[in-house]
C-alpha cells in the first residue's frame, strides 16, 4: 500500500501543520510516512503545500509525484496542482475558497465549504484544516480517528487543542 498526499492552499491555512498531523498519524499506526513542505516568503497568503506519502513499504522519495488524493483549500492550488491528480483520484475541494470546480475529471470529487464551517463554528477559519483532515480520515479510513486526535494532541500547542479536536469531530461527522 502506498498513498500520495498533497495538502494546498494559501499560507496561513494550515496547511503545513494539517500534513505534519496527517504524517504522525499514520507512524502512529504503524506505517512508514514521510511530509514535506513548501510556502512562499511572505507568512500569510502565499501558495502553500504540504505532502505525506504513506506506505507500509520504505519510502525512498520524499516527494509526491502524482497524487492519490489532492485537498484543495484556494482556488490557486486546484488551478496549479488539478493536473497531478491520478485519474480515479480523490479530490477534496473546500468550496469556500473555490468558485470554478474542475469539470469532467476521472476522480471523487467532495466538496464541503470547510472553511466556512470553521468560521461558523469557532469564529476563524483556520480551524478548517482539523475539519478537512476528520472528514479525511472518515472517508478514507487511512487512520483511525483516536490516533489522528493523538497526533493532533502531541503537534498542537495547548492553548489551541480544545478546539482543534473540535473541529476534527466536526470533519469525521461529515
Amino acid at each position: 500500500m502506498r498513498v500520495e498526499i498533497r495538502i494546498a492552499g494559501l499560507g496561513g491555512q494550515g496547511v503545513v501543520l494539517a500534513g505534519q498531523i496527517l504524517g504522525k498519524a499514520a507512524v502512529f499506526e504503524g506505517f512508514n510516512a514521510v511530509q514535506t513542505q513548501s510556502y512562499g516568503a511572505e507568512a500569510r497568503g502565499s501558495a502553500a503545500k504540504s505532502e505525506v506519502i504513506i506506505s507500509n513499504k520504505h519510502v525512498w522519495y520524499p516527494y509526491v509525484r502524482k497524487c492519490d488524493i489532492l485537498i484543495v483549500l484556494s482556488q490557486e492550488a486546484l488551478d496549479k496542482y488539478i493536473k497531478d491528480l491520478k485519474e480515479n483520484g480523490t479530490l477534496i475541494i473546500d468550496s469556500t475558497h473555490i468558485k470554478e470546480s474542475p469539470s469532467k475529471i476521472g476522480a471523487k470529487v467532495y466538496s464541503f465549504p470547510f472553511s466556512k464551517i470553521a468560521k461558523e463554528k469557532f469564529g476563524a477559519e483556520i480551524y478548517a484544516n482539523m475539519v478537512v483532515l476528520g472528514f479525511l480520515a472518515k472517508i478514507t479510513k487511512l487512520v483511525k480517528k483516536e490516533v489522528l486526535k493523538k497526533a493532533v494532541v502531541e503537534s498542537v500547542p495547548a492553548k489551541f487543542r480544545e478546539l482543534d479536536l473540535k473541529a476534527l469531530e466536526i470533519g469525521f461527522n461529515l
